[in-house]
């Protein structure tokens, strides 16, 4: 693997400026977006100009940044100009818990400060930090993650979880990036991953550009593979965890969660603890968001079906803790995921930070 694509980082941070690689324009064009303000920011977020569940924490923490360091040149009230950021941006993605802990630190971190030109130089070192620290947080769970997939194994993604999805090296992808780099990785199965195609525009372009085997399928081809023993293990991400091990991720998870479950095949979560909602007893109290109906009408700019078409459009589905055969986090791996499995790890990654 070239060293540019090692160490190649899709979000960076200026200090006066996010500049992220736009994902809307993928595959086709590599177009980065300099994001100056939170309202900018927080655009990206809603347009999935930037996703995945890391990578929009760090982003928003960016985008308090720019709000502070805007209300230092204007004056005013730069604690409620922090908070008005703040309720813009937590009401861009609901679901993605990462999001409302990166806010959550954030306002933490400038309790002590007195003004808005320290507040603003203190979260600009905080999302230096947070970037650095999502590297080591991906590869320390790519390389535990690794360690659970056998020789030759042919393993099945969904949606994106790699550098685009962290603004590092990737969690559920960089499972599959470090166990091709120890050379027990033979082939990826990417689904398309319906309606934004994710998969497809996304998972590909970076399995390509990083050299690893790779076939592209429908979302309904994953059930008739696994029937026919072509997939060894499925590795996806999470966008929250619950306490009793339930996961929110992609709609279609638990899809291929209850495929793998009847055909035997390992069923892997790569959670990060920022994914991990302490506040969020079991799946069903995770707030779902349902996205714009013409994500499912159109394909591009072709319509697919009437614009009438009744559409229920839910950007992500929960997959019950049984269905898991283990949670993959920087702290290890946690098999078959339940209440006091997640309690323990959760004490015991709060007396290590």
């Amino acid at each position: 693997m070239a060293e540019r694509e090692a160490t190649w980082r899709p979000m960076q941070w200026t200090g006066d400026a996010l500049i992220l690689l736009d994902q809307t324009a993928l595959p086709r064009e590599e177009r980065y977006l300099e994001c100056r303000t939170a309202e900018e920011v927080a655009a990206a977020i809603r347009e999935m100009r930037i996703r995945g569940a890391p990578a929009i924490g760090i982003a928003a923490v960016a985008g308090l940044a720019l709000a502070l360091r805007g209300s230092a040149s204007t004056g005013g009230d730069w604690r409620q100009a922090f908070e008005a950021a703040a309720r813009l941006l937590v009401s861009t993605r609901p679901t993605a818990v990462d999001l409302f802990h990166g806010l959550e630190r954030a306002r933490e971190r400038i309790v002590g400060a007195t003004d808005p030109e320290e507040a603003a130089q203190v979260l600009s070192e905080f999302v230096k930090e947070l970037l650095e620290r999502q590297w080591a947080i991906d590869q320390a769970i790519a390389e535990h993650g690794a360690g659970l997939l056998p020789r030759g194994a042919r393993v099945l993604t969904h949606c994106n979880t790699g550098a685009l999805g962290t603004g590092a090296y990737g969690t559920a992808l960089g499972i599959v990036r470090r166990a091709y780099e120890l050379g027990h990785l033979d082939h990826v199965w990417v689904t398309e991953t319906r309606p934004r195609l994710q998969g497809a525009r996304l998972t590909t372009w970076e399995l390509r550009r990083l050299g690893i085997p790779h076939t592209l399928i429908v979302d309904g081809a994953a059930t008739w593979l696994m029937s026919r023993g072509e997939i060894q293990a499925v590795v996806v991400g999470a966008d929250r965890v619950a306490v009793n091990g339930d996961v929110a991720n992609k709609i279609g998870t638990l899809a291929l969660a209850v495929a793998a479950d009847r055909f035997r095949v390992p069923f892997y979560v790569a959670a990060p603890l920022s994914t991990f909602d302490p506040n969020v007893s079991e799946g069903s109290a995770i707030p779902i968001e349902e996205r714009d109906s013409a994500e499912v009408l159109r394909l591009g700019e072709a319509w697919i079906a009437s614009a009438e078409t009744p559409v229920w459009n839910p950007a992500f589905d929960v997959t019950p803790g049984w269905l898991i055969t283990a949670l993959v986090t920087e702290y290890g791996v946690v098999p078959s995921p339940d209440r006091p499995k997640i309690a323990a790890l959760l004490a015991a990654s709060g007396a290590r930070r």
